[in-house]
């Protein structure tokens, strides 16, 4: 299970077979003799079990239905009763004290959890754990279904579906007055707190500020203050109150600095918000008119971003028919607009995006994907969920299905293009995979390569494994920082794959048949054709035949491709001696 066991301050019945997700209890013996101690307390410890166990049974067999209340939970009813949960909480003691409910025919009482809390949210699940609590003492492993994400690499340790399920408990367990449970599910967080990314602190943060639990609070808002998340984010997700501290203690080492730049800075700012709130008020012509009254561009604003993030999908879709924002634009956290709308789980906007143009496989600064992001953020409860008819279909299952397609779609964005499963995930393979494949486009096609390379503002290519290994393109090997932090060697990687991407992406455009050889090449023949000469007989000559094959293949490409150009009344600059020199006469190399 995602969270760790801890020691918890509750007093429980149960077996040691119960202890996983932070529950304590005495061991048990299964016969008498096995525990030497007073015949006295060896009978009351298996009474309680055995009290235990029977009152369990009145939550799980529908043969002991003597209910007499049901709590309405996300549209289901959860049948308890009123004595069990009076006499272990004093919430439900003064709630049943009144009496307030809708009598039914049978004469049970009926509540409707969202009426009984006065913030968050407790979902069916979360509260069979509660209840289980309640009336048996012991806590049971939380459910897998809606306690981990579908993300097959993720631990589960401090992804968002396990803070989530967590802060449900939470919110339980202080609102319906358990206190050993609110001790142990304050622990369970602060746990939370140094693993989980920086916007899953944001409910942490406001469970702990509802709950009144200063430690957690305090803890939470020193990881926001340190962080790189944006106050604006900060502003809109988290009460005034907690902001504002937020706020206070980032200016605190700059106190003493104030200069222009931060009057101009305050300026800017101001600019800013009101493009927000325009946007917040659905009034993309007021934006418009805001940008034309000042120097603000629409991606000095991260307008985009911000529409992606809070605002109507019908906005995100006029902001982007403006024809005035970077699609791909990252904000200062290295996210792209598709990354923002990913977490925010909207089809329609992840759709708009990609309809104009948004990159599905940019990855973060810390190598994950929208598709990646969405399925971290999606419990296997949703993402399995079926459709009954005339219902809407789960988004959360949409928007990683589109985002997939999206990667299938185009063969640079997902596996297709890629040696195994791990380049999709892994950013130095990634990388690796769009080296080797813009130097051979070098090697088939001079020409063609620089003038895309020139276009994308990508420089030589040095990670090819045969021809260059850890060499720069003066032949030396390459420096190596010794220095540089793990996030500055991403954001460099990220630039260098960008450039890369954007080569290749140019080179499908302009010179299709080419590329269809790059393919099929990096797909096939790479492992074997470079090493013409190695493995028997048979073998090398197999290779030589499919590299004559390959010469032939790129001189059609060429000739297609040039033929395109040639009836669009494009200019090309022909490559073909070069390439005759490149290709035609390649030496193999020996090993």
């Amino acid at each position: 299970m995602a969270l760790s066991a801890e020691p918890s301050s509750s007093l429980s019945f149960t077996s040691s077979s119960h202890l996983s997700n932070g529950s304590v209890s005495h061991n048990i013996c299964s016969s008498y003799g096995s525990d030497p101690g007073p015949n006295g307390h060896n009978l009351e410890v298996i009474s309680l079990s055995k009290l235990s166990s029977n009152l369990e049974q009145l939550l799980i067999e529908p043969g002991c239905d003597y209910s007499d209340a049901d709590i309405i939970v996300e549209g289901l009813p959860v049948s308890v009763h009123r004595c069990i949960l009076a006499s272990r909480s004093k919430f439900f003691h003064e709630l049943f004290k009144r009496e307030k409910g809708s009598s039914e025919k049978e004469g049970k009482l009926k509540y409707c959890m969202s009426d009984l809390l006065p913030y968050g949210k407790v979902g069916y699940e979360a509260f069979h754990i509660f209840l289980g609590y309640v009336y048996t003492g012991k806590l049971k492993p939380s459910p897998m279904e809606v306690s981990t994400c579908v993300d097959n690499v993720c631990a589960h340790d401090a992804c968002r579906p396990a803070i989530n399920f967590a802060v449900e408990l939470m919110y339980a367990s202080s609102i319906f007055q358990i206190p050993e449970l609110v001790s142990l599910f304050q622990r369970r967080l602060l746990n939370f707190v140094g693993k989980a990314l920086v916007e899953d602190v944001i409910p942490i943060l406001t469970v702990a500020f509802h709950c009144q639990l200063s430690q957690l609070v305090t803890q939470c808002i020193d990881r926001v203050a340190r962080s790189d998340l944006d106050q604006i984010s900060i502003e809109k997700e988290l009460p005034q109150e907690l902001s504002q501290k937020v706020k206070l203690l980032r200016r605190k080492p700059q106190q003493d600095v104030e200069n222009d730049a931060s009057v101009v800075d305050a300026v800017s700012l101001k600019r800013i918000t009101r493009i927000h709130k325009a946007l917040d008020s659905d009034d993309v012509e007021l934006v418009k008119l805001l940008l034309n009254e000042s120097d603000i561009t629409l991606d000095e604003a991260n307008a985009l971003h911000y529409a992606a993030a809070y605002c109507d999908p019908k906005i995100v879709s006029e902001a982007l028919s403006l024809g005035l924002a970077n699609v791909n634009l990252r904000n200062s956290r290295g996210y792209t607009v598709l990354h923002i709308a990913a977490m925010r789980k909207e089809p329609s906007i992840i759709v708009s995006l990609l309809t104009k143009g948004a990159c599905a496989s940019d990855l973060t600064f810390d190598g994950q994907s929208a598709v990646s992001i969405c399925r971290r953020l999606t419990r296997p409860k949703d993402y399995h969920a079926k459709t009954e008819q005339g219902k809407e279909t789960n988004k959360d299952r949409i928007c990683i299905d589109v985002l997939e397609r999206e990667m299938r779609r185009n063969p640079m964005a997902g596996d297709a293009c890629m040696s195994s499963h791990t380049m999709a995930d892994d950013l130095h393979m990634k990388l690796l995979y769009l080296e080797n494949r813009v130097a051979f486009a070098r090697l088939f096609f001079p020409s063609e390569a620089k003038l895309a390379m020139d276009i994308a503002h990508a420089e030589t290519t040095s990670e090819f494994a045969g021809l260059s290994v850890s060499k720069g393109s003066n032949g030396n090997f390459r420096e190596v920082d010794l220095n540089e932090t793990p996030i500055v060697q991403n954001k460099r990687l990220l630039c260098r794959m960008e450039a890369l991407m954007k080569t290749v992406e140019l080179g499908r455009r302009y010179f299709p048949h080419c590329s269809e050889v790059l393919d099929k090449f990096m797909e096939d023949d790479l492992p074997d054709l470079f090493y013409l000469e190695k493995g028997t007989q048979e073998e090398q000559r197999i290779k030589r035949s499919r590299f004559m094959e390959l010469k032939d293949d790129v001189h059609k490409a060429f000739s297609k491709d040039k033929a395109e150009f040639s009836r669009s009344g494009i200019s090309s600059s022909s490559s073909s001696s070069s390439r005759r020199d490149s290709v035609v006469h390649y030496k193999p190399r020996k090993v």
